[in-house]
């Protein structure tokens, strides 16, 4: 259970900056039932060579994917309009650790019809800490007897809240059997991603990842991955992945806002080696892109002064 002490104290809600604990909303919101809402989420360090600065990853990417899973709301939202409500965010919380922040798109009025036209939408924005790496000694993983949706029957290329039930579903059905997190297979029986999380594998020293055709989220962090190893030299392979080659891989590892690289252990009852040169070097690599160390990917960063 989050304590309310661990969120950040100001909340954008309503088109202002309020207290975290007086942003509320009513029990007959549209969106509470029926999932029709778009989220986001990213994070931020204080920079670590200058106390007076913070570090958001990727912002504008984060602020473009959330204008577009909008557009699934039927509603037009920039992404320069969320970027500046976000910066202004940060810049009144002051946070001096490392945080999450969640920005959600969500229809707003009350109302028990299904729809998205002729309701009214808006947008809110909190954050709470988060330590730099949840799982510091990997993960335990089992697959999901819940399957990944079809693009065809809800918008995958969008991040919306509805189709994180399956997420759900399968987080605890993995939890209370044991496990941290599960994978998730789509209609075809071929690999998708994890619960909130996309996946890699290493085999061969060629870095593998199931491509966009798999009914996968369209994930940053992953994005981000394929570029650093490619500009390592590491051959990276997009492509169908099949439940049997978790079990005889070099290497697994989760990827996303949250967890940024994290190992996997195990699957199943199958133990993964413990050799992770691959995972290890692009984690290592991660974090000091993160901690703006490397002038190659400078663009990655935005630097908001909270002096």
């Amino acid at each position: 259970m989050i304590k309310m002490t661990n969120f950040l104290p100001l909340a954008y809600f309503q088109n202002q900056f309020i207290p975290i604990e007086q942003a509320k909303i009513s029990i007959a919101t549209h969106a509470l039932h029926y999932g029709t809402a778009a989220l986001g989420g990213l994070r931020g360090i204080p920079d670590p060579q200058n106390p007076e600065q913070i570090l958001l990853f990727r912002l504008d990417c984060h602020c473009q994917r959330l204008s577009n899973s909008a557009k699934f709301l039927n509603y037009d939202l920039s992404a320069d309009k969320i970027k500046q409500i976000i910066t202004d965010f940060v810049s009144k919380n002051r946070p001096h650790t490392s945080f999450y922040i969640r920005p959600l798109i969500y229809t707003s009025s009350l109302g028990i019809a299904p729809r998205l036209h002729q309701i009214e939408k808006d947008l809110l924005v909190y954050g709470l800490e988060m330590a730099h790496e949840l799982y510091p000694k990997g993960i335990n993983c089992r697959i999901s007897s819940w399957y990944r949706q079809e693009d065809r029957s809800c918008p995958l290329k969008g991040k919306t809240s509805a189709s994180y039930i399956t997420s759900a579903l399968a987080k605890t059905e993995a939890v209370e059997s044991g496990f941290n997190d599960a994978i998730l297979l789509n209609s075809q029986g071929k690999v998708a991603e994890a619960s909130a999380a996309n996946i890699f594998i290493v085999r061969n020293k060629k870095l593998i990842t199931p491509g966009f055709e798999q009914d996968i989220l369209e994930g940053i962090t992953r994005d981000s991955i394929l570029t650093i190893a490619k500009n390592l030299g590491i051959e990276t392979q997009e492509r169908p992945v099949d439940k049997s080659e978790l079990c005889i891989a070099d290497e697994v590892f989760l990827c996303g806002t949250a967890l940024k690289i994290t190992h996997v252990n195990q699957i199943e009852n199958y133990h993964l080696p413990n050799h992770r040169s691959i995972g290890k070097l692009l984690k290592e690599k991660l974090i000091v892109i993160i901690e703006n160390k490397d002038p190659k990917y400078q663009d990655w960063i935005s630097r908001i002064n909270i002096s």
